[in-house]
């Protein structure tokens, strides 16, 4: 009796710790960042955000030079010319640099309103390939293990070469 009370306790605590093995969730890792930086439409992205961005600062470098000539000559000619031209001269250079200082402000938000409109799809493709990866392999959570993602050790499985061969390259 006291081997079949020995054996049941020894059966139960095979069990019990086969259950906990069990309910262990299946962890992996990958590094988005690296991941987004390799896929080939992000660098057509940036490709196409460096020419935009390249564009405003054109512009704006233009509308700077102006505005310096401007001040130069108005600097120049400040002591042949009247009071009230003087008047309207520095009203219209204020002027001008407000217009630069907005157009400043414009470009970059329409710049950063472009980044997002050009990642979120890229960002959603390589989130369903990680997803697919992941299932397939039998994986419940994936973590991000690029630097500054907060994952302090990622020794488990990574991902990285199964979800760039999942996007074709």
């Amino acid at each position: 009796m006291k081997q079949l009370k020995s054996l049941l306790i020894a059966a139960l605590l095979f069990v019990g710790a086969s259950q906990t093995v069990s309910a262990q969730a299946k962890v992996a890792h990958i590094n988005v960042s690296e991941l987004m930086t390799n896929m080939p439409e992000m660098k057509a992205a940036n490709a196409q955000l460096e020419k935009l961005g390249k564009t405003y600062d054109t512009e704006y470098n233009t509308m700077v030079d102006e505005y310096r000539n401007k001040i130069k000559k108005y600097e120049a000619e400040a002591t042949t010319v009247s009071d009230a031209v003087n008047d309207t001269r520095q009203t219209e250079v204020q002027d001008m640099r407000a217009r630069i200082e907005q157009y400043q402000q414009t470009a970059s938000k329409e710049l950063q309103t472009k980044q997002e409109e050009i990642v979120k799809p890229i960002l959603e493709k390589a989130r369903l390939a990680i997803q697919k990866v992941a299932k397939a392999k039998g994986y419940q959570y994936v973590l991000d293990s690029s630097v500054g993602s907060g994952v302090l050790l990622a020794d488990g499985p990574d991902l990285l070469a199964d979800v760039k061969k999942e996007l074709g390259f």
